[in-house]
């Protein structure tokens, strides 16, 4: 609702794709850090920006578009939609569709609020779930428990005309700040 030509307006661009860059550059150092670890190279690198907003041209006009709970998924362009803790992520390109702003989710969705985890949910249990799919967990907290999530089978299914599927991973070591 900022209007991009006041001063208030550019100071929250310029903010926002600032705070964009530092994100994109501490997932370029983590990378660098494990393939430094791991004594290899990565073979692509995928820049999976979501909860942000762009310049797009939209129907011909100059538009922002801002993704809230939705990542980019331009005609060509890589992405990743992860599930939970212990559901697959995938890998994939989207289709360009213009009905959805040539947007997909960015992930599973939530199925239950942060505090809801924390008042309906135990600790035991979501680590007896983790340990049950083979996952090691670094850092986390309840309000990311497995169970928050939607099934993300169901939703990639329901976005098939906006991305195409490349690869699925199973997530086997979760790092998350508490």
């Amino acid at each position: 609702w900022l209007d991009l030509d006041s001063q208030s307006g550019q100071e929250y661009w310029i903010a926002m794709n600032l705070a964009g860059e530092y994100a994109q550059a501490c997932h370029e150092d983590i990378h660098r850090r494990i393939a430094k670890a791991l004594g290899a190279s990565p073979v692509v690198t995928i820049e999976n920006h979501h909860n942000f907003a762009w310049k797009e041209m939209v129907e011909g006009e100059e538009c922002i578009v801002h993704r809230k709970g939705a990542t980019p998924a331009a005609k060509g362009t890589l992405g990743i939609i992860p599930g939970s803790m212990t559901a697959p992520g995938f890998i994939v390109e989207g289709t360009g569709n213009c009905l959805s702003l040539q947007s997909a989710s960015h992930g599973a969705g939530r199925v239950m609020s942060r505090s809801a985890c924390k008042n309906s949910l135990t600790k035991s249990a979501m680590l007896k779930d983790l340990e049950e799919h083979g996952v090691e967990l670094i850092g986390g907290a309840l309000d990311e428990s497995p169970r928050a999530y939607k099934d993300i089978h169901r939703v990639m299914k329901l976005q098939e005309e906006l991305v195409h599927v490349l690869g699925i991973f199973s997530p086997r070591i979760v790092r998350m700040d508490k």
